[in-house]
């Protein structure tokens, strides 16, 4: 299982911070985060990968945010 995880659907108000904090709940750690943007505008696309620090954090975060609706 890889460490880097696909979020989609997402505000466009939502800030890489945002998603550390939900992402890095429970004690989990969060080592990377990137909200993809475009290039022109410098908008949100509505999506990022955010990446963890293990496997484990990964699995925990994926049980413990999918379907979460975040802003």
């Amino acid at each position: 299982m890889g460490k880097r995880l696909y979020v989609g659907n997402l505000s466009f108000q939502t800030t890489e911070d945002a998603l550390r904090d939900a992402f890095g709940g429970d004690g989990r750690q969060v080592a990377e985060v990137k909200i993809m943007l475009e290039r022109d505008t410098g908008r949100s696309r509505g999506f990022a990968f955010v990446e963890m620090a293990t496997d484990e954090d990964a699995q925990s975060a994926i049980a413990a945010m999918n379907g979460h609706e975040l802003d």
